[in-house]
């Protein structure tokens, strides 16, 4: 049987994938398909051609959500203990109404301990009134290990590049729908994050998978990173410390969040 993922791109691709896929052994063909669906790609990153995300209502969703037992919270409103900025200072943002604002030109802030394979969950909410289009409207990001980025932006009637928008593994993968509220309600993710294993000569054993939920909705489904997110340059894998800060990014735009708690998870 052809495995599906060749069946979405031209033949000469599936050809070559097909081939490849025939030399492998057997117990990690059965493995592959995600990451060849990820391989097969061929809209240029950024590309304002490549087909958006359709939009769908998200579900009724009762905010914030209460930290499971055993959860760490990275932060309850009160202060910023969890965080720090980039070289270790202080953490420069606003507290505002029980969540934290981004203060344009305080550069982004990161987790004071690193974390590995986690579930985070972490409510966020965009400028209203919005200012700006594309991706200079309620912008900003949740990193992983520095490198690894889920995109913050209002996204609700709001036209830019769909590896780009809410919810994308940015620069790679759109979205599955776009689930965006209005700006100025309250939104969240609910991310599992498995962090990329490398080999004791620093190579690539397996890279970092994401599987996220926006609004409650099933957006990306443990999708394998093709390597570190980034802006027009498809970086290469470069092997990194297990456990490193989570961060959110200082994009220009007043973004707010709460409710942030995570859940390390068994490799």
């Amino acid at each position: 049987m052809v495995p599906s993922v060749l069946l979405s791109v031209a033949p000469q691709r599936a050809l070559q994938l097909l081939t490849v896929l025939c030399t492998l052994p057997l117990a990690l063909t059965l493995s592959l398909p995600r990451v060849l669906a990820a391989q097969a790609s061929t809209w240029p990153q950024h590309s304002l051609e490549r087909p958006k995300p359709p939009m769908q209502v998200a579900p009724v969703q009762m905010l914030p959500v209460a930290a499971p037992s055993g959860a760490i919270v990275l932060f309850d409103g009160r202060d910023l203990a969890w965080w720090e900025a980039a070289d270790g200072s202080a953490a420069r943002w606003r507290l505002v109404d029980g969540a934290m604002e981004v203060v344009s030109g305080a550069g982004g802030i990161r987790t004071r301990v690193g974390f590995g394979d986690v579930r985070l969950h972490i409510e966020w909410m965009s400028p209203n009134p919005p200012k700006g289009s594309g991706q200079d409207r309620g912008n900003s990001g949740v990193f992983f290990q520095g490198r690894y980025e889920v995109q913050v932006l209002d996204s609700y009637g709001n036209d830019t590049y769909a590896d780009g928008q809410a919810a994308s593994i940015y620069g790679q993968f759109p979205p599955r729908v776009n689930v965006s509220r209005p700006p100025g309600e309250w939104q969240a993710y609910d991310i599992e994050f498995r962090r990329p294993r490398f080999d004791a000569a620093g190579a690539l054993l397996a890279p970092a998978r994401l599987t996220v939920r926006h609004n409650g909705v099933l957006v990306q489904d443990d999708v394998a990173l093709l390597g570190p997110t980034s802006h027009r340059v498809r970086a290469p894998y470069a092997a990194h410390a297990d456990e490193l800060p989570i961060s959110l990014q200082d994009h220009g735009h007043p973004v707010r969040f709460r409710n942030i708690w995570v859940q390390p998870l068994a490799p």
